[in-house]
C-alpha cells in the first residue's frame, strides 16, 4: 500500500496536513458517482452534499474518526488561515460508512475563493468508542493537533481532491 501515499506526498498533503504514515486500510470517498482520488479536480457545485465514505478492510469492532479539511485558506499562495475544518464524523464502525458514525462537526460545502484548494479526508482509528471531543473552532484547525488531543495517532487512510472557484460559464 506504500504507493497509495505517493499522491499525498506530491500534493503536499503529507507535510502540510499530516505526517508521513503507511496506509493500512482503504477509504473510498465519492460524491454521487465521482470517486475522490489522487487530487482529482471537482467543481464546488458537485460537492454540495456530503460524500459517501466507505471503510474497507477494517474489523467491525474498530471505530474510526473522519476529518475533512482545507489547508489552503484563504488561498494556496498564502494559506495563513490554514486549516479550515469542513467535517468531522466519529465512532464510524469498521466495514461500514460515515453515515453510521456520529457527526460532531456538520458538513460545510467547499467554497474556494482564490486559486486551487485541496480538500483532504483523513481517517484515524480510535482507541475506543466515544473518545473524540469536538474542536473549538472550524478556523485555524490543525489536523495534527486534533489527532494528538484525542489520542488518535497517525492516520490509517487519506485522500484529497482539488477545487477552485467556478465562474458562471463553468456552472452551466
Amino acid at each position: 500500500m506504500a504507493r497509495i501515499s505517493e499522491p499525498l506526498i506530491l500534493g503536499r498533503v503529507i507535510g502540510d496536513v499530516i505526517d508521513s504514515f503507511t496506509p493500512s486500510l482503504k477509504m473510498c470517498v465519492a460524491y454521487k458517482n465521482k470517486q475522490v482520488c489522487k487530487g482529482l479536480e471537482l467543481y464546488p457545485s458537485s460537492v454540495t452534499t456530503k460524500p459517501r465514505v466507505e471503510i474497507q478492510g477494517a474489523d467491525m469492532r474498530s471505530f474510526f474518526t473522519l476529518v475533512m479539511t482545507d489547508p489552503d485558506v484563504p488561498g494556496p499562495s498564502d494559506p495563513y488561515l490554514r486549516e479550515h475544518l469542513h467535517w468531522v464524523v466519529t465512532d464510524i464502525p469498521g466495514t461500514t460508512d460515515a453515515t453510521f458514525g456520529r457527526e460532531i462537526v456538520s458538513y460545510e460545502i467547499p467554497k474556494p475563493n482564490i486559486g486551487i484548494h485541496r480538500f483532504v479526508f483523513v481517517l484515524f482509528k480510535q482507541k475506543r468508542r466515544q473518545s473524540v471531543n469536538p474542536p473549538s473552532s472550524r478556523d485555524h484547525f490543525t489536523t495534527r493537533s486534533f489527532a494528538a488531543e484525542n489520542d488518535l495517532g497517525l492516520p490509517v487512510a487519506a485522500v484529497y481532491f482539488n477545487a477552485q472557484r467556478e465562474t458562471a460559464a463553468r456552472k452551466r
